[in-house]
């Protein structure tokens, strides 16, 4: 819906060829009282205009535009919130199918309320790749993708056939299915248009093209001047349900670049500098916007490697304006030719097209790299912001292997592998993959790796034995042409045959080590190197068998693949020895890109692209064979352990019950400061003696089928058990005999001063008919924004959280499940009222005359029956998130509001 109020008078025409567009025009407004817009961000700009077009007199008011072009006086350094809508939403299937179960139970429920169940469907446009689900079982052979898929339809049938089902079920939403690439890359070269239109009251309107996505690498389109991030399954949900995201207006950092990359340094490289620089410069919750002549040097393809790694340099998102380059990939990817014209002259008439005239604009604070001082990088071993140069890399690894692994006395130590004919040693590469997200994307990398197998493999050099090898595409279009170049044989015969077009290694999917080579590193302690071409290294994430793990460009993911070893020195030491029995260096081998371009110009066209996305929704036989039951509303399987249809629309009726006070509640949690979104939400492996895996025990699936927390998302009785459940959460309420804290998820049952699992007292105390709180300290819910850290809390009974600050998004989630999140006053904290766990707790007024940031008074009941009452600011902090809290949860607002 447009602006009912366009206080500025910003509607105009716009006439683009035959076809004329209603747009919102930022210099009209500007012309008409908004001073100042024509010196904003880029992004900025994106923004206001998403206000011009909303403003309604309630979510977007005239005082919040306003606000928008005071940023040039404040620069964002205010707290402002506004409300922003995207175009469009983007979800991959582990955040996706908890999205379209609480649909499907949306369908449902409506039906109860008296409703039509067609009015349940996305409000704006919804694309759900499936990228997430394949494992890289078998590698190294020609059949590794086709038994790679095989497996992922065996363990993933059940949230297939309902994703197969929602895809026919819904408007306004389409799945894109198994094999055909991951989801960034597949919003890059195919759903992205850059600029949006919309039919609406017999008129087109045209916007800039704006999304969130359930993945924080979503930001990788910023590179196609998209402006989008990652968020919650909640607030997705929301966005895809027609309501507006709460955001503060954000400082912009600005990124000057200059000059051109040297020959033989990749985007690659360039992007772990940038995530270096940005990550000491601090630019945590703020807008990256990239800026200066070094663009014009910069494909598309190079700035959505640096939009990628955005999270990594903890960025909100990292933008590049519109410009030639812009309209060249549009047309070179197969978008229509209308829709570039009006990408051109929309961004002209907008004022955002960027030229080498275009002034600066002005930003929050700046900084500057000239890209000729860019040089080969890898980084590691630990986290994508520790750059370290290839020339140092050998010396690299050994400080941290006195520093972070404390093995540095035996750094030379080589250990016997057990029925083969090499050993192993630390360091050694046991895992070479050139993994989807971060560079499959950029031709001039993965060309390139090609070109230096095709080197390699001329010379005859062989990858060591021990390395497990793996190339994931990130879209068929990538595996296309490395096979029209006939460079994929090259890697093929290094071992870098295809095994996948989805998330690979970099989300942990890397698949099991050879059993003799993981017994190796474990029995001996053996500190393994993973060199990877993706965007996390984080230790764990990869391979449980692999301490140290560097991210890289793909042709370095080659090299460190023959070399075999983090401690060679592949700018001075040869990887290996050639037919000629002559030592080979990586400078003989590395491609020029004079000759890289060579090959990007002749095997990359228009034609591949059209080709290969000409029926993206379709799928292969596997996914067109899929069984499908049920019509408007889905037929739930009582059998299922992935998809389950949950319970928050229970007792649902036309009107919403008014809210209760909570009575006599007890504490099921007491909690200190940085408490993340990983603390409270189900993430990683379910073990066996959890409350999930006794769940899953109980219903038939043995431990190997557990499968992991992110595949069963859809089904609410394996989620909530796994609130809370972190091995490495300690509830403060919990003590061993020593009087130190237990880790795990625990907590004490009052009266009985049992000990339980915490999913276990949840249970008891509902029997009991008794609320529950928590209590924490600062920073509560910090981290990755997981919908299950919010739905989790409400499952569990859990009525209000009490903490001394939150993270943004997840206070927002937790009103979107009918959570009420307060905070004491400075000063004010659970240590300091004393409490121990066995108190009782009382909130009064939440229900009636309640009103943002209200102050409530909470009564404790302490246990010798002493009474405190303490001061607590309701953290619902707008109207409309007031009306979400009053009808139990933003699903139960929306679904009150189409039955009606």
């Amino acid at each position: 819906m447009t602006s009912a109020h366009d206080s500025f008078r910003s509607r105009s025409r716009l006439q683009v060829g035959d076809q004329s567009y209603t747009y919102f025009s930022i210099p009209a407004a500007e012309r008409n009282g908004l001073a100042g817009a024509s010196h904003l961000p880029f992004s900025m700009r994106v923004l206001l205009e998403n206000l011009l077009r909303f403003e309604d007199g309630r979510t977007v008011r005239r005082a919040d535009i306003l606000a928008v072009a005071d940023w040039l006086n404040d620069k964002g350094r205010l707290e402002k919130e506004i409300a922003f809508r995207p175009a469009r939403v983007l979800m991959q299937d582990f955040t996706g199918v908890p999205a379209v179960v609480d649909l499907a139970a949306m369908r449902d429920a409506i039906g109860l309320l008296g409703g039509d169940p067609k009015k349940i469907n996305p409000q704006v446009p919804v694309d759900l790749v499936i990228d997430h689900s394949v494992i890289v079982d078998e590698f190294g052979t020609s059949l590794a993708y086709r038994h790679n898929v095989e497996k992922e339809y065996q363990r993933n049938g059940e949230r297939y056939r309902f994703l197969r089902w929602g895809q026919d079920a819904f408007d306004n939403f389409r799945v894109v299915p198994p094999g055909t690439g991951i989801c960034h890359q597949v919003n890059l070269e195919y759903l992205s248009q850059t600029v949006w239109t919309r039919s609406e009251g017999g008129e087109t309107v045209a916007y800039p093209d704006s999304l969130v996505g359930t993945d924080s690498h979503t930001t990788m389109v910023n590179g196609l001047s998209v402006l989008g991030w990652g968020v919650g399954g909640i607030e997705a949900e929301a966005a895809m349900l027609g309501q507006p995201l709460s955001m503060l207006i954000p400082e912009v950092i600005g990124f000057k670049l200059s000059g051109r990359l040297m020959e033989g340094v990749t985007a690659t490289d360039l992007v772990l500098t940038v995530t270096q620089m940005l990550r000491n410069k601090g630019v945590v919750g703020k807008f990256v916007e990239f800026y200066g002549p070094g663009l014009d040097a910069l494909s598309i393809e190079d700035r959505a490697t640096i939009g990628n790694m955005a999270p990594e340099y903890g960025a909100t998102c990292g933008f590049f304006p519109i410009d030639e380059e812009t309209l060249r990939y549009l047309r070179k990817t197969g978008r229509a030719e209308e829709r570039v014209a009006l990408v051109e002259a929309y961004a002209k008439a907008q004022g955002i097209f960027r030229t080498a005239e275009t002034p600066d604009p002005e930003f929050t604070d700046t900084l500057s790299l000239d890209l000729g001082d860019v040089l080969p990088s890898l980084a590691g071993p630990k986290r994508p912001q520790d750059r370290i140069l290839l020339s140092a890399a050998r010396q690299g690894f050994a400080d941290a292997m006195e520093t972070e692994f404390k093995r540095a006395a035996n750094i030379a130590a080589r250990y016997e592998i057990e029925g083969k004919p090499f050993d192993l040693g630390h360091g050694d590469v046991v895992i070479a993959a050139i993994t989807s997200c971060t560079n499959t994307s950029n031709p001039s990398v993965m060309i390139g790796a090609g070109l230096l197998a095709r080197n390699a493999v001329a010379k005859g050099l062989k990858v060591k034995p021990w390395v497990k090898t793996s190339l994931a595409p990130g879209s068929q279009v990538a595996g296309e042409y490395l096979e029209k170049s006939g460079l994929q044989k090259s890697l093929d015969a290094l071992g870098f045959n295809s095994v996948a077009f989805g998330c690979t290694t970099c989300i942990g999917n890397s698949g099991p080590l050879a059993a003799e080579i993981s017994r190796a590193i474990n029995d001996n302690g053996i500190v393994a190197a993973a060199v990877l071409s993706g965007n996390r290294n984080f230790e764990g994430r990869i391979n449980p068998d692999v301490r140290a793990n560097y991210l890289a460009s793909p042709p370095l993911v080659v090299a460190y693949a023959l070399a075999g070893s983090m401690q060679i020195d592949l700018t001075t030491e040869p990887l290996g020895t050639g037919f000629d029995g002559q030592p080979v260096y990586l400078k003989d081998i590395w491609p020029s890109s004079r000759e890289i371009q060579a090959f990007i110009d002749q095997n990359i066209s228009e034609a591949l692209f059209r080709r290969r996305y000409a029926d993206v929704f379709t799928g292969d036989d596997n996914w067109k064979g899929i069984t499908v039951s049920g019509g408007l509303t889905y037929q739930w399987d009582a059998s299922s352990t992935y998809v389950r249809n949950p319970p928050y629309f229970d007792g649902i009726t036309r009107t919403p019950e008014p809210i209760q006070d909570i009575v006599g509640a007890r504490i099921l949690g007491l909690f200190l400061d940085s408490i993340t979104t990983d603390h409270i939400s189900p993430a990683g492996s379910i073990k066996e003696t959890s409350p999930a895996g006794r769940y899953l025990r109980d219903h038939g699936v043995s431990p190997p089928d557990f499968n992991q927390y992110g595949t069963r998302r859809g089904n609410h009785e394996v989620m909530v058990r796994g609130t809370f459940a972190n091995i490495r959460l300690k509830n403060q309420m919990v003590h061993d005999e020593a009087g130190n804290v237990v880790e795990g998820g625990w907590t004490v049952h009052h009266p009985s001063g049992e000990r339980l699992a915490i999913h276990d007292a949840a249970e008891r105390y509902e029997a009991e008919g008794v609320p529950l709180v928590v209590f924490a300290g600062r920073e509560y819910g910090t981290g990755s924004s997981r919908d299950w850290a919010a739905k989790g809390s409400k499952l569990l009974g859990i009525r209000a959280v009490i903490a001394q600050s939150f993270e943004r998004i997840h206070r927002s989630n937790l009103v979107g499940m009918g959570v009420v999140p307060l905070v004491f006053e400075e000063g004010t904290s659970w240590q300091t009222l004393g409490l121990k766990g066995d108190e009782r707790v009382s909130i009064h007024g939440l229900g009636g005359a309640l009103q943002p940031r209200q102050t409530l008074d909470a009564e404790i009941t302490f246990a010798d029956g002493t009474v405190k009452n303490v001061p607590l600011i309701v953290r619902i902090d707008t109207l409309d998130e007031l009306d979400y809290f009053s009808n139990g949860g933003i699903l139960h607002y929306v679904l009150r509001q189409l039955a009606s």
